[in-house]
């Protein structure tokens, strides 16, 4: 039986490397596969407007309205918020079951023992906690998605 420090160790090690996939036999008929999604990346080019609109003329901002829309448009500075990570490969669900509440929603205030989420890996649920204190402003995440090792989860402004 392998223990949970080295399973997480097997799977920092997949995460680290190009493999997608790792079976490890052990003793007494056990054995451990972990498998990385891969994700393919397409890039697109957007597409550009036909000339033929005749330009619409926008009012110009004096140096005073610039600087308040730039203010305005800000969230909180970047200093103040937080990510939860994903400690380990596996799948993010926002509660303890189908039918049950999610642990946090955005606005909810965290503390550092909160638990924000579950991540299964190898059919083990694992609770996560929060390890910060602050106000939950986004969840990055889906229900039910796949997710990676340091994978950001919710973003906190503590």
């Amino acid at each position: 039986m392998y223990s949970i420090k080295e399973i997480k160790e097997l799977i920092e090690a997949v995460n680290a490397s190009e493999i997608t996939q790792l079976e490890v036999q052990g003793e007494k008929d056990t054995s451990i596969t972990i498998k990385k999604e891969t994700k393919t990346v397409v890039e697109t080019t957007p597409a550009v407007a036909a000339p033929s609109a005749p330009a619409v003329s926008q009012p110009v901002a004096t140096p005073e309205q610039k600087q308040e829309q730039t203010q305005a448009e800000k969230p909180k500075a970047a200093d103040d918020s937080v990510e939860i990570t994903s400690p380990m490969v596996g799948t993010f669900y926002r509660a303890s079951s189908p039918d049950a509440d999610p642990y946090v929603q955005v606005g909810d205030q965290v503390h550092s023992e909160s638990i924000v989420c579950i991540v299964e890996a190898m059919k083990l649920m694992n609770e996560l906690e929060a390890e910060t204190k602050g106000e939950i402003v986004e969840i990055l995440v889906e229900n039910g998605e796949l997710v990676d090792y340091g994978q950001p989860l919710f973003r906190v402004i503590v």
